[in-house]
């Protein structure tokens, strides 16, 4: 992919320009979001914005993947590239783009994340600096067919065996039945930043560490974190279709609101997808905590997403007054009732309007305060090859192409040959 120089790209990308005239004509280009209710619920924050203040904002695609996203960031920002000013990121990216990136404290004022959770504060600033203004946060949840767990007797899993042994039997009696399509857990299983999540709460969740210590020790090579793998793998062709290989989070979706899984690992956004009026599932599906190994605790990885302002935006005090708008309480709550995304300000989590529309952001709020940091702070600039490196050797095991003692021996050899180099 070649890097983008100028403005002149910006009609390949504008979702809300149709030419050279229009993009040119916008005072502000912004990515956020990438496809279904997560872009939907951006152009509508933007478009209220607009319509508040008189100014135009091209609303700018980017890939699906946060590793591609991330990619094609890095190199707008390199080439000191002005054509997009504000950006989604991902909560571990601060670190790696913070040169990149304006004080949001410097321009838009001391207490401009004020009532945001502090933590995710903390993360987004820098040496100093707030980088990043805190959006959505995230954590990994488990949906699962309330309605087939009471026709077949099951109570909802604790463990990870639990949900094996519950989405074999529940899939094989469902297939018996007729309904061939089904199947008992679909998740993350693409070589991507996904997968770093998925495979890091099973990981965690068997008492395996985090990959990388918060002391920048890489500890991934240890025999709990390879009876993760070895489970996650025997799912694969059993209880997972061998396509879970290549799925992301909206392939994951998919599967489970059409009907056709028993369980699903994802984020908390699928909620209202699940429950709206055209989802063959409305009404039958529960969320609760992720399960966890043997000798291990409940792990969701944390995610999120937050808005920064490019240093070479030519518009900074105005994209400013944008991501204020974005970040605001009333927004956040207006995503959180109509898309349930995570608001990143606490006191919304009182809210009654908000615990009506999702009841489980109550009920999981531990959960969401409490998730694991991907290992982003330890390895710093570094850590875009960490999480390549670790998701890479995890899809390798589940296509098994290798056991996980050897994967994980060959990934710390890896690892560490990285934190010579990089951190």
């Amino acid at each position: 992919m070649r890097p983008f120089m100028t403005r002149k790209l910006i009609p390949v990308l504008a979702l809300a320009g149709a030419g050279i005239g229009q993009a040119h004509a916008a005072d502000l280009t912004i990515s956020c979001g990438a496809v279904g209710a997560e872009l939907i619920l951006c152009k509508e924050g933007v478009k209220a914005w607009e319509e508040k203040t008189g100014y135009s904002v091209d609303i700018v695609s980017t890939p699906s993947s946060s590793t591609a996203r991330l990619s094609l960031y890095q190199q707008i920002l390199s080439a000191q590239s002005d054509d997009i000013d504000v950006l989604q990121i991902d909560v571990v990216w601060p670190g790696m783009l913070a040169n990149h990136l304006i004080d949001l404290r410097e321009h838009g004022g001391e207490d401009i994340a004020e009532g945001h959770f502090q933590t995710i504060v903390d993360n987004n600033t820098v040496d100093g600096r707030l980088v990043a203004m805190p959006w959505f946060t995230d954590a990994g949840v488990l949906y699962y067919r309330k309605d087939l767990l009471t026709e077949y007797g099951h109570e909802v899993p604790e463990t990870w065996q639990e949900m094996t042994n519950i989405a074999s039997d529940i899939q094989a009696a469902e297939r018996e039945a007729g309904n061939d399509k089904i199947w008992g857990y679909v998740f993350q299983g693409r070589a991507y930043e996904g997968l770093t999540c998925n495979a890091l709460e099973w990981v965690a969740s068997y008492g395996g560490g985090t990959i990388v210590d918060d002391q920048g020790e890489v500890t991934i090579n240890n025999p709990r974190a390879a009876a993760a793998l070895d489970q996650a793998a025997s799912w694969i062709g059993e209880i997972s279709p061998k396509g879970v290989l290549n799925y992301t989070e909206e392939e994951a979706r998919g599967v489970f609101q059409t009907g056709n899984a028993v369980f699903m690992r994802n984020w908390p956004y699928a909620w209202a997808l699940a429950q709206s009026e055209s989802s063959d599932i409305r009404g039958k599906v529960g969320v609760t905590t992720l399960p966890h190994g043997p000798e291990g605790e409940s792990a969701a990885a944390l995610g999120g997403w937050n808005l920064a302002i490019s240093k070479y935006s030519e518009s900074t005090e105005l994209a400013v007054k944008l991501v204020t708008y974005l970040t605001s309480k009333e927004e956040q709550k207006r995503r959180a009732i109509e898309g349930s995304y995570n608001p990143t300000i606490k006191a919304l989590y009182q809210d009654q309007e908000v615990l009506a529309a999702v009841p489980f952001f109550g009920t999981l709020y531990d959960t969401f305060v409490n998730a694991v940091a991907r290992p982003s702070a330890a390895t710093g600039s570094a850590y875009g090859r960490v999480s390549n490196a670790f998701f890479n050797t995890v899809h390798g095991v589940l296509s098994g192409n290798q056991s996980s003692e050897q994967a994980l021996e060959k990934l710390e050899d890896e690892l560490n040959l990285i934190k010579r180099r990089n951190w």
